[in-house]
């Protein structure tokens, strides 16, 4: 199913990505073609010491599996990074993929703090929007704080996703060394198999 999958072009076009936006989503945040989240799959302590380094999530306390998820404003997800152990920040995996070149010249994609990307990105004319962040003794500015919320309003949404995918028994489950070893592709089946369900972002949102 993932290699079927993977020949075809799961990435729409700005004009899709702008007809199935949201009502809302097109007034505030127009330009956002992706919206996107790291995602970490629970897996089997590996017996290998450096696998065990490599895939040790200090945010989860546990071995994992991690990739970047992305979905359009309308509920697609459009995007899926292969696999890395959890030890792999964010930044990383996306330096490792061509999500600049997927997008177009003037997009905006939608993230968390956690990715600061905005250098990678800017060669291809692609900007970041993510909420502010704060120096240590400051406080946020009203505007700052307005901004941000609304724009945690639009990016629950792939979290939402990610909750999603997670129902699949074999991601809540931690993944056996054989399991892990095709970690990419069973989470890009999962991810897949949620577009097939009833969409979770209203044309409203």
């Amino acid at each position: 199913m993932a290699l079927q999958w993977k020949e075809l072009n799961l990435f729409p076009s700005r004009e899709q990505t702008s007809l199935f936006m949201p009502d809302d989503f097109k007034h505030k945040y127009p330009a956002t073609r992706l919206i996107i989240d790291g995602m970490e799959c629970p897996m089997k302590k590996p017996k290998h010491p450096v696998s065990q380094q490599t895939t040790f999530s200090t945010y989860k306390n546990r071995n994992t599996l991690k990739v970047v998820v992305g979905s359009t404003p309308g509920g697609l997800i459009s995007y899926v990074s292969p696999a890395y152990g959890g030890s792999t920040s964010d930044r990383q995996i996306v330096e490792r993929s061509k999500l600049g070149e997927l997008c177009d010249a003037g997009d905006t994609i939608m993230a968390d703090k956690g990715f600061n990307i905005q250098d990678i990105l800017a060669p291809h004319d692609v900007q970041v929007n993510i909420p502010t962040f704060l120096k240590r003794g400051n406080r946020f500015a009203p505007k700052s704080l307005s901004r941000d919320r609304k724009i945690a309003s639009k990016r629950v949404h792939i979290e939402r996703h990610i909750g999603l995918i997670k129902t699949y028994k074999i991601l809540s489950q931690p993944m056996t060394p054989t399991e892990a070893s095709l970690g990419s592709q069973i989470i890009f089946v999962c991810c897949m198999l949620c577009n097939f369900r009833s969409c979770i972002v209203p044309f409203t949102a």
